[in-house]
């Protein structure tokens, strides 16, 4: 390894429009944003690059900062050794989910954040990959420092294994995206069967959700389960998911002030979260709770998407309409220091009458239950307790908890999340009769078409004023769901004409017409080693299901075959991933539920009149049902179209159900 003098480290990140990068900004770090500048640095001076991957509400990611990157003697060794790029994951997520899955590929475990890579500068590809590196020796891990001067030394030393690893993952990626025949014998029906049979291995049966600690949300899983309850014929599905929502939103899941719910708890019981807050979790969550009030008409359910969309309002949301992307875990540099209580605190706050019941409500009568010296306020039991001094108590309990220095908002535009944000509060307006919130949904969703699509490309990130990197999949997809969602709720000529724009663009450049399926990235963005294609869920649901079911949508609204065409490639592609993993492909499950059995389409000419609202009131009381309503003259009409199939047109409410009462 050739030594180098040591230079003052020029840290390039400070005037980034990303919260995450500017967080990185006075490190000693000479750190790089991803650029051709940077990957030009690295190539022109023949060192590898160091790539780290997070985001700004990333608890680690803060620690392994304070701990390695501001500690100048690290950050002399990072500067000598590589070229360092730091990326923001919310602003790239092609980038890392490509490095993700090569961690994945290197290691044989999952990654996470933060995400640490070693890239040749050559090709791009990783040649040794972790996640967060202590500073010292600790739990079997070797120091940062040491890392990295081992990686710098098997890099110079061994440049033909470096070069054949990154052969091999190119390879392997590659392969994974040449498109696999369906197995023979597997009808659509059995694939069905498999994934009631996967919820049912993996049903936490005791506390909700799936599986043990951590325990994450998983809404696009939680999305499904209705369908499928209706498709196999397994109504415990359904109850299952109704029990999960309530479980998670007793314990600690949910800010029992704010309304928000956390991304993830870190015990099996919902009881103690990792305290950031992101806006996808909360946009997912919201039309859950308010279809399963309406299914089964609990007014607890009820409260808590009234509780999402307050906090949306509240601490997400500005004079634009559209929301910020995450609240950080750490405040003052504490994880929960914000968010917990002592008794004493809670007490100094509240009157009597208030404290008796809120002492019971969340829990300050027993033992702490953060780190064994303070309480998270939880909702264990029933709606014992509710009334107007818990809500007074709530109340003077938020405003006090305002007076603390408060975690960091990252005020950051996201399309994908902001399209996931619309589509949830215009379902849920439909599902609960809310007006007010199909307002929000629609002032979010003239945000990105208004602000972040320049009438050739959306763009998948809006700060300081300015849109910026083209829009990914996600972007695309979450985008025409929503505006589709919207139409059922508030029909608009210009917005139809705008989803069509959306649907034609991804079929034009992110559709494979040779294997189905969607790409990842646009087709004009070059990206490095592999143009991926992702059918698997995420914390966000698979982009790929999303496009697939909104095609189909839109097919059957408009008779545009095209569209169903594509879905139905898109599903024929994703069979053998559902095969092998249903559950962790439930958006396109759904998908293919939605294909074998289709939702009703129901139009309803609206001519102001009481028979017309009956029978959207009617329309919307039934599951696996889409009503839109077009203003037109009177008298007016229902009519229900299943999938290629329309029934005669209807005039009242009784006539509709019972179409939609037999339709089976």
């Amino acid at each position: 390894m050739t030594s180098r003098p040591r230079s003052r480290a020029v840290n390039r990140l400070r005037d980034s429009a990303s919260l995450y990068l500017r967080q990185h900004a006075d490190n000693p770090v000479a750190w790089w944003p991803w650029c051709d500048e940077a990957i030009a640095a690295a190539r022109e001076s023949s060192r590898p690059i160091l790539l780290s991957v997070g985001y700004s509400a990333c608890h680690w990611c803060h620690v392994m900062a304070h701990e390695s990157f501001e500690d100048p003697d690290t950050a002399a060794v990072m500067n000598e050794l590589f070229v360092n790029i730091k990326v923001d994951r919310e602003e790239r997520p092609d980038l890392d989910r490509l490095y993700q899955l090569s961690h994945q590929m290197l290691t044989g475990q999952g990654g996470g954040w933060p995400l640490t890579l070693f890239l040749a500068a050559d090709s791009l590809a990783p040649f040794f990959a972790g996640t967060y590196f202590p500073p010292e020796p600790r739990h079997g891990m070797p120091p940062f420092t040491e890392v990295l001067r081992r990686a710098r030394a098997w890099h110079d030393s061994k440049p033909d294994d470096v070069a054949s690893i990154g052969q091999r993952l190119d390879a392997g990626l590659q392969a994974m995206q040449t498109q696999r025949e369906p197995e023979d014998g597997v009808d659509d029906a059995a694939l069905i069967t498999a994934a009631a049979g996967h919820v049912t291995q993996r049903a936490n049966r005791e506390h909700g959700g799936f599986g043990g600690a951590p325990k994450f949300p998983q809404a696009p899983q939680l999305a499904m389960l209705p369908r499928l309850a209706r498709l196999a014929g397994r109504p415990e599905l359904a109850e299952f998911q109704h029990f999960t929502l309530d479980t998670m939103a007793r314990g600690g899941l949910r800010d029992p002030l704010d309304g928000g719910f956390y991304r993830y708890c870190v015990d099996h019981d919902w009881t103690i979260p990792h305290f950031e807050k992101m806006l996808y979790d909360n946009a997912q969550l919201l039309p859950l709770y308010a279809d399963a009030a309406r299914r089964g008409d609990d007014d607890w359910l009820k409260t808590c998407a009234e509780g999402i969309v307050s906090w949306l309002r509240d601490d997400m949301s500005d004079d634009t309409g559209s929301f910020a992307a995450s609240i950080d875990a750490d405040a003052d540099g504490e994880e929960g220091g914000f968010h917990t209580w002592t008794p004493a605190a809670a007490r100094a706050e509240l009157d009597d009458a208030q404290w008796r019941v809120a002492e019971t409500v969340f829990g300050l009568d027993g033992p702490a239950n953060f780190e064994g010296r303070a309480w998270h306020l939880t909702r264990r039991g029933g709606p014992e307790g509710d009334g107007p001094e818990l809500d007074a108590a709530i109340k003077r309990l938020r405003r006090a908890r305002a007076r603390r220095v408060a975690p960091a908002t990252d005020h950051k535009r996201l399309a994908s999340w902001n399209a996931l944000a619309a589509a949830g509060l215009a379902r849920a307006a439909v599902s609960l009769g809310r007006t007010d919130w199909l307002d929000r949904a629609d002032r979010a969703f003239a945000f990105i078409q208004e602000q972040m699509w320049d009438g050739e490309t959306l763009h998948a990130v809006h700060a300081n004023g300015a849109a910026y990197n083209a829009g990914t999949l996600d972007d695309y997809a979450f985008t025409l769901d929503a505006g589709l969602a919207l139409l059922e709720g508030r029909w608009s000529d210009e917005r139809l004409v705008f989803c069509q724009w959306l649907a034609d663009t991804l079929l034009l450049r992110f559709f494979d017409n040779d294997g189905g399926g969607f790409w990842l990235t646009d087709e004009r963005v070059d990206v490095p080693m592999q143009r991926l294609k992702v059918t698997q869920d995420d914390a966000t649901p698979s982009a790929a299901a999303i496009a697939t079911r909104a095609l189909q949508l839109l097919g059957w609204l408009t008779a545009v075959p095209r569209y169903l065409a594509a879905a139905d490639l898109a599903l024929r592609a994703a069979r053998p991933d559902i095969l092998k993993y249903a559950l962790g492909h439930a958006s396109f499950v759904t998908a293919l539920a939605d294909a074998m059995a289709p939702p009703a389409i129901v139009s309803v000419t609206d001519d102001g009149t009481a028979a017309a609202a009956a029978m959207v009131v009617t329309a919307r009381r039934h599951d696996a049902v889409h009503c839109f309503t077009r203003p037109g003259p009177g008298p007016s009409r229902a009519s229900v179209c299943i999938g290629n199939h329309c029934l005669p047109p209807v005039s009242t409410a009784a006539e509709l159900e019972e179409q939609l009462q037999n339709r089976d």
